[in-house]
């Protein structure tokens, strides 16, 4: 990572992560293409640069040095909200409504930009953006649309996505919270887990099953609704700035102006997947470019036996094998965002990416650990603070098991997910 510290040592080096993590052009430029080995930054437009190297400067300059005191301390930095927040981020490919209007590249290179960084700031964004935003915008009404969606762009507000539920994770579609028509609304009754921002998000994008036809419906919570309550889920070993919270609705009454008229389906709530699994993907190339980033510099100025660690073969080895993942995973993720906008994207393409991808990252990152030695189990050197974000990262979002099956089933035309019944003995 393109932190500014010097060869003095690794106390020197220690003091400028901690207190000297701020953007410097010279470094940056320097670091700029360390880990775009194949040159990505060709095929990027004028608009697409742009937002890398804002995004960049501000996560350098913001985030860098403060990421591990609070990743320690497992709390949000809300203080660095507004600056997040001038990104003009936020809504990615979402047009209007004060949305930005990025391209999809541009949207998952920000993303990626985040993520190289920090993960958990990464995962804040896209949980509030490409899920929360997104679900209003593809889904929601014109009135929603105009109500909601200009203060979330901005991170005037904030959202969260409550789909997951203590007894139904990979097989969401089969949730148990209940939606119960009323007069003026809808009662809504059940409990969500796991979701992130939650303990602070002021709307709350929440799936419950219709009483009446069965099927799946959304709405939008505000977080001071009568019967809502969020209580923060602790002693987490990743994404530890992420503030993941278990949320418990009794009597919670929904107004029908909050209703998501076009969520009437697991289905419809699969269209919102599609496009975050694809934004997910992205994460762990983030990160791993981070990794490589850090250790690229820590091998050419950290000495042993009188010569750099860059200078042994086993050292160059390692740091090639993680060059070719992480070039591979951009291209794998470069194509699926031209799937996507092609139309020609299918949920065993976004799968297969997703899983792949940060099967890849965590090679990457037990490589990094490796090479950085007794330091890698720092979390002040980025690389195990990394190593463990990756590991919610290749779980959420579909687990790596279960992305393998949604593509299995697509190639195959078996779907494998129940097991088969037990035979009884004769």
């Amino acid at each position: 990572m393109a932190l500014n510290y010097s060869t003095e040592g690794l106390n020197s080096i220690l003091r400028s992560l901690r207190e000297v993590g701020v953007f410097n052009p010279m470094i940056l430029k320097q670091q700029e293409t360390a880990s775009d080995y194949f040159q990505l930054d060709d095929l990027l437009t004028a608009e697409e640069h742009a937002i890398r190297r804002k995004v960049r400067e501000c996560m350098e300059k913001e985030i860098a040095p403060i990421m591990t005191e609070y990743w320690e301390k497992a709390k949000f930095p809300f203080h660095v909200i507004p600056k997040l927040g001038a990104l003009h981020i936020a809504g990615g490919t979402i047009k209007d409504y004060g949305c930005p209007g990025l391209s999809l590249i541009g949207s998952a290179i920000a993303i990626a930009e985040v993520a190289r960084v920090d993960a958990s700031c990464s995962t804040f964004i896209l949980v509030h953006s490409s899920l929360a935003m997104l679900t209003i915008a593809l889904c929601g009404s014109e009135a929603q649309k105009q109500k909601y969606l200009p203060s979330l762009a901005q991170l005037h507000t904030i959202a969260c996505w409550a789909l997951t539920e203590p007894d139904y994770g990979s097989d969401a579609s089969a949730l148990k919270t209940t939606a119960i028509k009323v007069e003026g609304g809808w009662i809504l009754e059940g409990q969500k887990r796991w979701i992130g921002n939650s303990t602070f998000a002021d709307v709350l994008v929440v799936f419950a099953r219709n009483a009446t036809t069965n099927q799946i419906n959304g709405f939008i919570i505000k977080k001071d609704a009568p019967g809502l309550t969020v209580t923060k889920i602790e002693n987490k070993i990743g994404l530890r700035i992420v503030q993941n919270g278990d949320i418990v609705m009794r009597k919670v009454f929904v107004p029908d102006e909050d209703r998501i008229a076009g969520v009437n389906s697991f289905q419809d709530t699969n269209k919102v997947l599609a496009v975050s699994r694809l934004m997910v993907a992205w994460q762990p190339i983030g990160i791993s470019m981070g990794i490589y980033d850090m250790c690229h510099r820590y091998l050419s100025e950290r000495k042993q036996f009188g010569s750099p660690l860059a200078a042994f073969q086993i050292s160059q080895q390692k740091l090639v094998q993680m060059l070719g993942n992480i070039q591979a995973m951009i291209l794998v993720g470069w194509r699926l965002c031209k799937l996507y906008e092609s139309g020609k994207m299918t949920p065993g393409h976004a799968s297969l990416g997703k899983s792949w991808i940060t099967l890849r990252a965590r090679e990457t990152a037990a490589l990094g650990r490796e090479l950085l030695g007794g330091n890698g189990i720092l979390a002040d050197f980025l690389v195990a603070k990394a190593f463990c974000d990756l590991e919610p990262i290749y779980t959420y979002e579909g687990t790596y098991d279960i992305n393998t099956l949604i593509t299995g089933r697509e190639v195959t035309g078996f779907a494998s997910f129940k097991p088969v019944a037990k035979r009884s003995r004769l």
